[in-house]
């Protein structure tokens, strides 16, 4: 599934900014990030997410978007 957004994110990019990148990582691992120059987007698996707390971290950012 992490493969998957990450292409979507990828070839979206591509197609509307022409902006080139590859994702790095492994969705294996569970953590992907794909850096679109100003914006970068990290895609963890939800075991990864929850090992992290990033809701917590976080918790004072503002949410954009949220995928489930």
């Amino acid at each position: 599934m992490l493969d998957s957004l990450a292409k979507a994110a990828t070839e979206r990019a591509h197609e509307l900014l022409d902006i080139k990148k590859n994702p790095e990582g492994n969705a294996n691992s569970g953590w992907l990030v794909v850096d679109l120059e100003d914006v970068v987007i990290h895609l963890f698996s939800p075991d990864q997410r929850e090992y992290y707390q990033l809701e917590e971290l976080w918790e004072r950012g503002k949410v954009l978007l949220r995928l489930q």
